[in-house]
């Protein structure tokens, strides 16, 4: 998931690039208003899924870059400041913001914000565009029906349960795409991550068994699972 961080202070910004880079987020960083509106401007690459935006910048005052986003761009906007007062915090969402978060923040609270504006957002495309596509999904014989919640393997049905068809739904959106731990849980369960490691591998070990496609779900060592799109020609599982 894209990200751009517009915070002036470095050595913030480079602590939050880190943190968020350990949790799978591609963070460009902008030190000023002109860098972030800049950075906006569509070129051709994946859009950003969220923008973290500090108040306090160097060439123009946060509100104002904001307002400036929101009238050219869907792309949900977190402010992180320090301003705490509740005239800055209204003035802040009236001007479109997402959310509002105060500095000294909770890291886990401030990914779990960043996570959920980023499932209702417009990720930076025009909002009549950005219906989740509920069509079915395919990859390697198996058909996900979502609107019907029905899953067949070459044919065959499949009963999953709510969850494990949740999971598999979610993988199936980007095969190929590495998709971590916390963000499963956020995405599925709707709960955070900590002590919750056994149920995901309970449910992913369920999908693999059901499907008879033991390599279809790739774990990725500390990271996360994707969706495998496609089989090596020499693996056991191809033709089947």
């Amino acid at each position: 998931m894209r990200l751009l961080l517009v915070e002036d202070d470095d050595r913030v910004a480079a602590a939050l690039v880190a943190v968020l880079g350990r949790h799978g987020f591609q963070v460009r960083h902008a030190r000023s208003g002109h860098e972030a509106l800049d950075a906006l401007v569509p070129d051709g690459n994946e859009p950003y899924r969220v923008v973290l935006l500090d108040l306090g910048l160097p060439d123009r005052d946060g509100f104002e870059v904001c307002s400036r986003i929101r009238a050219g761009s869907g792309v949900p906007v977190i402010m992180v400041t320090a301003r705490a007062d509740i005239r800055s915090r209204i003035h802040g969402l009236n001007l479109g913001a997402d959310d509002y978060v105060v500095k000294p923040y909770d890291m886990g609270e401030l990914l779990a914000r960043i996570h959920a504006v980023a499932r209702r957002g417009t990720a930076g495309t025009p909002a009549e565009n950005t219906e989740t596509p509920t069509g079915p999904l395919e990859s390697r014989g198996v058909v996900i029906d979502r609107e019907r919640r029905r899953v067949t393997v070459e044919g065959r049905d499949v009963a999953l349960t709510r969850k494990e068809f949740d999971l598999l739904a979610l993988l199936a959106q980007s095969p190929g795409v590495v998709y971590r731990r916390e963000q499963i849980f956020s995405e599925v369960w709707r709960s955070g991550w900590e002590g919750n490691g056994r149920t995901l591998e309970v449910h992913i070990g369920s999908l693999r068994t059901k499907l008879g496609l033991p390599g279809l779900v790739e774990a990725v060592r500390g990271v996360g699972y994707r969706l495998i799109p496609d089989l090596p020609a020499d693996s056991g599982e191809a033709g089947r």
